[in-house]
This record gives structure tokens, sequence and C-alpha cells, in this order.
């Protein structure tokens, strides 16, 4: 499947990895989990040498080991599960990687949007059939949550305030009730929750008034908020990880210099750091500045390396790719990124040299042809 598929979910993915740790298991399960609650905080943040293992597992996601604790202890109760954050934070990412844990299935995923409706979180009905023999339990389609409560695995619901009031009050009687009624059916009309059963929402800090969840909603989630990402060994150590990921998918083979690895990590830091200065938001570029973006601007820069370059990273080509990466809108954050090359890319190549003067002159060139 990993070969034919775009991208596999974790539980394919990592399919090998999760047999093997089900099989050394002996750890009590909640319900009908896969992995005790041990095992699933290992698989995902990596063993150590203190577990004694015969076999390494590497870490998947990077934060702090008391967000993954709380998720895993929360999935555990009879509580949702909130991963609240800025754009970038891994938030979607550690979502799928405990539902795989967990449930061995991540796919059950109902994405917020304005066009979300109450169908998507319950069930619709298959007209045709509905014609031709009328309402029945087979003639109706199960959302992924029903499916997921049919089943006692992990739902999921991707930018919950992005979905309207009416269509969020809809998970509180699945949330406080654990069943879904189907009026429009005489008898069989109730689908109750499995043990095992529950959700795991995400939700942008940014999306913040968009639509705010309703206080009884907000009773029914335990929050674990994420936050960027600041510490730099951190923060190379995710771009690596993701990187590499990315290579393989492209049947790359390229060495990420580490001078150019500092440059884009120092770069970003500087930026975050004059949008936390500036006093309007048309001073503040209108990207979020995450670690998933820097993410975007590596790959840009590596794969036009590899199509239109000499097959290797230069600090010119990752330059541009920052540049056209962050400038989204015209003229704010032209202006922005015009000031910061002047007023540290510029100081900073005279002081520092080495691969800083052709990421200062790919950046110039950039900020030229989009001028």
């Amino acid at each position: 499947m990993t070969d034919t598929t775009l991208r596999a979910p974790a539980e394919t993915k990592y399919a090998e990895e999760l047999d093997w740790l089900e099989s050394i298991d002996d750890g009590p399960k909640p319900f009908a989990w896969r992995l005790s609650p041990k095992m699933v905080r290992l698989f995902i943040l990596g063993s150590e040498r203190a577990d004694g293992l015969d076999r390494t597992i590497d870490q998947k996601w990077f934060g702090d080991r008391s967000f993954v604790e709380r998720s895993i202890v929360t999935l555990a109760s009879d509580r949702g599960l909130l991963l609240i954050g800025d754009p970038g934070t891994g938030k979607s990412w550690l979502a799928e990687l405990l539902s795989a844990a967990i449930s061995r299935n991540s796919t059950l995923v109902v994405q917020g949007t304005a066009g979300t409706t109450e169908d998507h979180i319950k069930y619709s009905w298959n007209i045709s059939m509905v014609i031709a023999k009328g309402q029945s339990r087979a003639s109706m389609i199960p959302s992924p949550i029903m499916t997921a409560m049919e089943h006692g695995v992990i739902g999921r619901f991707e930018e919950l305030t992005r979905s309207t009031s009416d269509v969020q009050d809809a998970l509180i009687s699945i949330l406080s009730e654990k069943y879904v009624s189907i009026p429009e059916l005489d008898s069989d009309n109730i689908v109750f929750a499995k043990p095992g059963f529950s959700i795991i929402a995400t939700a942008n800090s940014r999306d913040r008034g968009v639509n705010d969840l309703s206080s009884a909603l907000k009773r029914r989630f335990n929050f674990v908020r994420i936050p960027v990402v600041t510490n730099k060994r951190s923060e190379a150590e995710i771009v690596r990880f993701r990187t590499a990921e990315l290579l393989r998918r492209h049947r790359i083979e390229l060495e990420l210099p580490p001078t150019l690895l500092d440059i884009l990590l120092d770069s970003f830091a500087d930026l975050r750091a004059a949008a936390a200065a500036a006093g309007s938001d048309d001073e503040k570029l209108e990207s979020a500045l995450s670690t998933a973006e820097q993410i975007g601007v590596l790959e840009d820069a590596i794969l036009h390396s590899q199509f239109f370059g000499d097959a290797a990273l230069r600090p010119e080509i990752l330059a541009g790719s920052l540049v056209g990466s962050l400038a989204r809108r015209a003229p704010e954050d032209l202006a922005i990124l015009n000031k910061f090359w002047h007023g540290v890319v510029e100081p900073r190549s005279k002081d520092l040299g080495g691969d800083w003067q052709p990421f200062l002159e790919g950046g110039r060139d950039a900020l030229a042809r989009l001028s």
C-alpha cells in the first residue's frame, strides 16, 4: 500500500512496528485498545535505552512528554480530547498517531468547514436505496464518527471551530450519552457506542471567534494546548524527521547541509521575533511562521534543486523558496521581507559570510522579481 498510496496512514506506515509492540505488550489495556498506555507513549515519543527493548522505536512526534501523556489519559476516560494550538504545531499528526496506536485506524475523520453538516457527524441516506426499498439500516450511510462508535475505536474531528455552532452541538449528545438516535426508523433506531470509542478533535487557536465552542461542548472535552516549538534543537529534529520522509517519498537521495538548516531556522526565529514586536497586523507576515511552513519551504527548495538545478541544495534556491512561500500579500508581506533582508540578512552575511552571502543574493533576486 505504501508504494501505491501518496500518503499512507500511520497504522499502515508503521504497521510492522505496531505489530512488534503489540506482541511484547503485557501492560493493562483500557477497553479494546490495541496497545497499553505506556506502549502508546513509547510508539509516539520513541524508545530510550532505559526501556530495555530489543530494537529502537523512532520518535515520531516532537513535543513535551506531558502533552502526550495527558492526551492518552484523556482517551482512557469517557471524555473527548481537544488538541488546540497554532497552525503547524503537529496537532493533526499527534491525533493520527494516537488513533493508529490505540485503534489501528486513524482514517475515521470528519473535516470541519463552513459546509460541514450534522449528517457528516451522524448519518445520511443512500437516496436510490431509500426510493427502492424505503429507509432502513441498510440504506443508511454512517458517518466516520458513527462508524467509530459502532466499532469502539477513535473518531477524529479536524478543525472543530471551522464548523458552525449547530454542527458542533451535535457532538454534545454523542460525547455525553454515547449513542445516536435515528428517528426515521421504527426499530433498530439507536446506535450505541462500544467501549473504546472516543473523539479526538483539533482546533486552530488563530480561529478563535470564528465559531466559538459552547460551554456545554467545552465541558465534554479535555483541552491539551500544543505550543509553538521555540527550542531550536527540537525544531531542527522535527524538520530533519519530516524532510527525510519527504525525500523518501520522492525517492531523492540528498544530504541536508547543516549550515543551510541553521540559516532556515535562524531566519524563521528572527521573523517570529519581528512579528511578536509588530504593532499591527500590517506589520506581520500573513504566514504563521510555523515549523510546518519551514518544512514546506525546505521541500520546495529541494524539489526545485532536483528538477531545475544540479540536484544539490543551494542557499540562493533556499532563499527564493522562503520568499516565494512567505510573500502572500502585496505590498505588505513584500515590505516586511525587504526590511528583514536589509536589516537582518545583510548584516549577518557581512559578519558570518559563508552560505549567508548567496542566501542574501538569492532573496534579493526573488524580492526584485515579485516587486
